[in-house]
């Protein structure tokens, strides 16, 4: 049989891109394992194969067990792993990227490290939000405020649409249950669009911690990115559904942003919106499923000169060097 350590690593260009892959998977009560390029998913009904490189985010959900050989494919191909508690409120890992250039984090860290392109891409993110208002010249404080007053009356219009009564956002961490229906679905519709925010800036290289609106966190960026989406899928969908059935909501929840993250290809949106915010003309195009697999050494004035040499200044014929 052959060993994990003998397949051939997979190339960018072999692996699905991020817009095309299935946004995520949820499993509970379960094996999983690994079977060539494939995860599978034992439980008492039998075994179910799924390909790995077409997974967005796998959340693993209360009384899964999974396989070092699975999580070595799920790395390899670039899936996000995340560890849910139960109703799926927490996730904790992500996957390697599946660019193996720095480019699109490189050009992230020149736009967080300035304080006026930082708060530029602040302002670019709250207009891809609302649309209908106009953020120049707005300090952080005042976007935050109008931010927090447009989330407000996005609640109070989802209330008024689906005739349930609204009584503010309450969610208490590791207590699911506190919070009347429509704020379970919330918090379970939160939850996922976390979770594939994570797996879409992991996915393309980005460092999760540098955002441009949140700060502090090691997941900084993906709940800058997940929010860009909150108050147009994520919050009216948790209203239909709580609207619908007060059972079983955080299933029901995630169950249909799925379905409407299909339909409306959010997660191709997602990938061009990030390239969007961070790249600048000068840094040119960024393709995520490059081959190319470059090491560059740093030099003066933004020289960039070959890895693997010894660069003595002493030495006209640079000695290659290799560990």
């Amino acid at each position: 049989m052959t060993t994990v350590s003998q397949r051939t690593a997979l190339s960018p260009r072999q692996l699905t891109r991020t817009a095309e892959r299935i946004s995520f998977i949820y499993l509970e009560r379960c094996t999983v394992h690994r079977d060539a390029n494939a995860i599978t998913a034992q439980d008492a009904e039998g075994t179910t194969h799924i390909p790995s490189a077409t997974i967005g985010t796998l959340l693993l959900g209360p009384g899964t067990r999974i396989t070092h050989q699975a999580m070595s494919v799920l790395a390899e191909t670039g899936a996000a792993v995340c560890w849910v508690g139960e109703h799926g409120v927490r996730f904790y890992a992500a996957g390697r990227a599946l660019s193996r250039s720095s480019a699109l984090m490189e050009a992230q860290a020149r736009q967080w490290a300035n304080t006026r392109s930082r708060l530029a891409v602040a302002r670019a993110m709250y207009q891809m939000r609302f649309p209908d208002e106009d953020p120049a010249g707005l300090t952080r404080h005042e976007l935050l405020g109008r931010e927090g007053r447009r989330v407000k009356a996005c609640y109070r219009a989802q209330a008024a649409r689906t005739g349930i009564p609204w009584r503010g956002r309450q969610y208490v961490p590791g207590d699911f249950t506190s919070g009347d229906p429509v704020n379970q679905a919330i918090t379970a519709a939160a939850q996922c669009m976390y979770g594939i925010a994570h797996a879409v800036v992991t996915s393309l290289g980005c460092s999760p911690a540098l955002g441009f609106v949140h700060s502090g966190h090691e997941l900084s960026f993906v709940l800058d990115i997940a929010d860009l989406y909150k108050t147009e899928i994520g919050i009216p969908l948790a209203f239909d559904i709580a609207a619908q059935d007060e059972e079983d909501v955080g299933a029901r929840t995630r169950r249909a942003l799925r379905d409407r993250i299909n339909e409306t290809s959010l997660l191709n949106r997602c990938v061009d919106d990030i390239k969007r915010l961070l790249l600048q003309e000068e840094d040119g195009p960024f393709d995520p499923g490059s081959d190319q697999d470059v090491v560059t050494l740093q030099s003066d004035g933004g020289r960039q000169v070959p890895s693997g040499l010894n660069h003595d200044d002493d030495r006209h014929d640079y000695e290659r060097v290799s560990w």
